[in-house]
């Protein structure tokens, strides 16, 4: 093998062992799951998110969350359960949406590549 597939060789294995990858964010209804939830359900959903670098300079408290067919009620305080594991639950009521497809996603952006997670839920379409 010559010097320059060495070389290329080494370059590539530093390379892919500083690539960075984004936050883990996932949602998990918690008791009961329906398969099609009415307009008025309340919903209790843990979220968890798992920082996969080390040091995030983005406090957990800047994940923010975007609800479709959704609303979000309340939510207790974020918890570390583990080291760079966050955990929080959030009460959801159902508002419903005419597909019935309600959506709930959870967003992280910082400098290391941030992080995204979602939730697909179903409800009973909305009457026009």
């Amino acid at each position: 093998m010559g010097w320059n597939k060495i070389l290329a060789f080494i370059i590539l294995m530093l390379a892919v062992s500083f690539v960075v990858k984004a936050c883990e964010i996932e949602f998990k209804v918690e008791g009961k799951k329906k398969e099609k939830y009415d307009q008025g359900d309340e919903i209790i959903v843990k979220v968890t998110v798992t920082f996969t670098h080390r040091v995030c300079q983005l406090g957990i408290e800047n994940t923010q969350f975007n609800a479709k067919g959704l609303k979000i009620e309340s939510a207790t305080k974020w918890k570390e359960v583990s080291e760079n594991v966050w955990e929080r639950k959030l009460k959801i009521k159902v508002t419903g949406t005419e597909s019935g497809k309600m959506t709930l996603t959870g967003t992280r952006t910082c400098d290391k590549e941030g992080g995204k997670g979602s939730i697909n839920l179903y409800s009973l379409p909305l009457k026009k």
